[in-house]
């Protein structure tokens, strides 16, 4: 995935739906200058992870 469509994502009204290494996930953050996101699992949202986001897939 793209920074742009991460921030869109991430500012969306709507939910859409992302996976990172197969789980869905909830971008909570994105960081423009490191291209990272802040990301946590619908499973455990306690559990927050800084991944890279070209590692986020968008499920169409």
């Amino acid at each position: 995935m793209n920074i742009g469509r991460a921030i869109e994502i991430m500012n969306a009204a709507d939910i859409v739906d992302v996976s990172y290494q197969g789980e869905k996930v909830i971008i909570q953050n994105v960081d423009e200058e490191t291209k990272k996101a802040r990301i946590y699992t619908k499973a455990n949202p306690d559990h927050e992870l800084d991944v890279d986001v070209y590692q986020l897939i968008e499920e169409i």
